[in-house]
Order: C-alpha cells, then sequence, then structure tokens
C-alpha cells in the first residue's frame, strides 16, 4: 500500500520520529507498530518495509501540521 494511503492515520509520535530520523535503517517498535496499525506495511525486519519512496514522501510531502 502506498504511505499517502496510510500517513494520515499514523499516529503524531511515530510521524515526528520518522521526520526527524530520515531514512533510518532501524526504527523503533512503537514505531513499527504504529506503521502497521495505521495500515501501512508489517515489517518483516527492523526497516518496517519503508522503500525509498515512502522516505521521499516523508522528507518532501509530509506536512508537519498533521
Amino acid at each position: 500500500m502506498e504511505i499517502f494511503m496510510w500517513w494520515l492515520d499514523l499516529d503524531l509520535e511515530s510521524k515526528e520520529w520518522l521526520r526527524e530520523n530520515l531514512r533510518a535503517t532501524e526504527l523503533p517498535l512503537g514505531v513499527l507498530q504504529g506503521i502497521a496499525e495505521a495500515g501501512g506495511p508489517h515489517p518483516d525486519s527492523l526497516s518496517g518495509g519503508l522503500s525509498q519512496a515512502d522516505w521521499d514522501f516523508i522528507e518532501t510531502q509530509s506536512e508537519f501540521v498533521d
């Protein structure tokens, strides 16, 4: 599922962590759970299953006022 389809349902704390830690290779358990609960990829690894395109979206398209 594309990130724009689940990003709005992601909790604010997880969004902030992702923005502050762009392209992190490992995500904290709380962020991984938040992504899965919002409808994002279920992680097979600590990277959370986020693609390069997902990180590009977080960096350029996500708004800080959620």
